[in-house]
């Protein structure tokens, strides 16, 4: 199941992720032109500087570097260099060059010119270039250069600010996302508390409690809900008529074939049939009203009452036997699940203990994450695990020395499911014999079974 919170997430972060990513890749063109546009205009400014420099001292080309007082002229190698061409062709360079000269990629021409080419001493140069007349009509080359590192520590040193800036920003960009999700999804989440919750007490939800987008499905949703009330009461009504309508028959034809029986005649197979029809029919309305009462029960029960009734009667039953009855009972322990089918359950499960056991019978009810686990068990010779799985179903019986119909155990776990719980058979630690633990919630959900 795809979850609409996932999807909107997953939806945003892309959204934002690839703004992002547009931005950034304009952002980062943007810095790259604006820092080359300050790089270059530092240049020309240099380049300013020289020609100024020469035209004072054009007579005497040597004294240029006496005029331009940068120290990084003066160190070898530095990366910030300057060089002028005179015009019988000698080439004064500035001491950072250490005997080089440099080489522009193109002729000089009355426009300054810019060009990239390679450092003396490795990497890339960015530099000017431009013929100059001075006032005696000689014409000049005058060449500035600076290596590239400045300008592209620079923009590494901005792209990271701007990286650690983005990342922040996206961290508050992702928690406002996850934030508006859940503000947009919490009618949702509302409206499904408030469909287990008014189900089980009979009310009608009201659109008008909901924002106009989500106020057509409560609507429906309302309408869904009324007509399941209706369609469970009325089943309901039906399994009950017809529990009313059979058990008058049987009760006539067992009559009858008891009387045929008093009069000497063999009806035993005829007596036992009825019975296992009676037991078959008897489960299938078990059924029935377990699903409607899943459906239509109004709350959790506690455990504690079922348990002393039972413990009470069986006690009883078990001390005409010789046997012990042990109970643990758990005093606010509560299961969802209509009180006379957790008599049903419990009641089927002590009777086959009572069937089977030695001289123990134990019944217990503890509590579990979600739920609740009632447990019968005994100290008789157990199920093979192998037989488990068949002993749930119906009509199925290991022994037929002992009388019965073989679905108790088929009737509990149809009962069971109904509520959303389950039937384990086990062997018990404690007793020896078999272990019957039934997991029941400690809440439903709007349909079982």
């Amino acid at each position: 199941m795809r979850s609409l919170r996932h999807r909107t997430l997953i939806n945003a972060v892309a959204a934002a992720a690839l703004s992002v990513a547009v931005v950034s890749i304009a952002l980062f063109a943007y810095i790259d032109a604006v820092t080359l546009k300050r790089f270059d205009r530092v240049l020309e400014d240099r380049h300013t500087q020289l020609v100024v420099v020469l035209s004072d001292d054009a007579q005497d080309p040597a004294a240029l570097e006496k005029g331009l007082i940068d120290p990084a002229y003066q160190r070898p190698y530095s990366g910030r260099y300057w060089q002028v061409k005179a015009p019988d062709g000698t080439v004064y360079t500035s001491p950072s060059l250490f005997g080089a000269t440099l080489v522009a990629p193109m002729p000089p021409t009355d426009r300054l010119g810019r060009w990239t080419g390679p450092s003396p001493n490795g990497g890339q140069l960015r530099g000017m270039q431009q013929r100059i007349t001075l006032g005696n009509g000689s014409v000049w080359t005058v060449t500035v250069a600076e290596t590239l590192t400045s300008l592209l520590a620079e923009r590494y040193e901005t792209r990271k600010s701007l990286l650690i800036a983005f990342g922040i920003v996206a961290a508050f960009g992702l928690l406002s996302a996850w934030l508006q999700v859940a503000v947009v999804l919490r009618p949702l989440g509302r409206l499904r508390e408030e469909v287990a919750t008014r189900w089980d007490r009979g009310a009608r939800l009201d659109p008008n409690d909901y924002p106009s987008e989500v106020a057509p499905l409560v609507s429906d949703i309302d309408v869904l809900l009324a007509r399941n009330r209706e369609t469970v009461a009325r089943a309901r009504r039906q399994a009950s008529d017809l529990a009313h309508a059979l058990k008058t028959p049987a009760a006539i034809v067992r009559n009858e074939l008891v009387t045929l029986q008093e009069h000497g005649r063999d009806v035993g197979p005829a007596l036992e049939a009825l019975g296992r029809l009676d037991a078959q029919l008897r489960r299938s309305l078990a059924r029935m009203s377990a699903i409607h009462s899943a459906e239509g029960v109004g709350g959790p029960i506690h455990v504690a009452p079922t348990l002393d009734r039972l413990s009470r009667l069986f006690g009883a039953m078990c001390a005409r036997q010789g046997k012990t009855l042990e109970v643990a009972n758990a005093p606010d322990l509560q299961v969802w699940m209509d009180r006379q089918d957790l008599e049903e359950v419990l009641g089927n499960l002590l009777d086959n203990a009572l069937k089977w056991g030695r001289t123990t019978i134990r019944l217990s009810a503890i509590s579990e994450p979600g739920g609740a686990v009632l447990c019968v068990e005994d100290d008789g010779a157990g199920i093979p695990e192998a037989e488990r799985a068949r002993v749930l179903e119906s009509g199925a019986r290991l022994d037929v020395s002992v009388a019965g119909t073989g679905l108790g155990l088929a009737i509990v776990s149809d009962l069971v499911s109904a509520y959303g719980g389950r039937l384990e058979l086990s062997t018990s630690v404690r007793l020896g014999g078999l272990i019957a633990a039934v997991h029941l919630p400690h809440h439903a959900g709007l349909l079982a079974g």
